[in-house]
């Protein structure tokens, strides 16, 4: 077990499966030393999805639990691709979008759910990096959020 999944273990989280693309594209790509990490949903261990509407019937506690969902099911994409997380060096960027009202204007609260959870597991110096969080009214299949990245890998 990598001492990325025994940190996640003694949060008491755990990853879902690695989600399958539902389109004409690859979860994850790696092109040099960086993997590019496709838009991932709240993906739940159990396949089930967390789905809503922030401003609506979301608050943003809810959110920030939706986008750390996000981060876990884009961890065990890496895990599936790399073999290890230890090979992740740090977080480049992330990109969220945060299906909402058009009155709602704390996407970027709701998106530092992911942001907290790579901090969490890497530091300060390593699980933060460059990052937009948009708000959008539709998102595939209701889900409240839909998050990017791009990490720095080891080979």
């Amino acid at each position: 077990m990598s001492d990325v999944e025994l940190k996640l273990k003694s949060m008491g989280l755990e990853m879902p499966p690695a989600p399958k693309p539902v389109g004409l594209y690859k979860p994850m790509l790696i092109v040099g030393n960086l993997a590019y990490v496709s838009g991932h949903g709240p993906l739940r261990s159990d396949k089930t999805l967390i789905t809503g509407r922030l401003g609506a019937d979301m608050s943003i506690e809810e959110g920030q639990v939706a986008a750390r969902q996000t981060g876990l099911a884009m961890l065990a994409t890496l895990k599936a691709g790399l073999g290890s997380l230890d090979r992740v060096s740090r977080v480049v960027k992330l990109l969220g979008l945060v299906r909402c009202t058009d009155e709602f204007e704390q996407s970027p609260a709701v998106i530092n759910g992911c942001s907290q959870l790579f901090v969490d597991l890497w530091g300060d110096d390593h699980g933060i990096g460059v990052r937009s969080a948009l708000g959008t009214n539709a998102l595939p299949g209701s889900i409240a959020v839909e998050i990017e990245a791009i990490f720095e890998i080891r080979p």
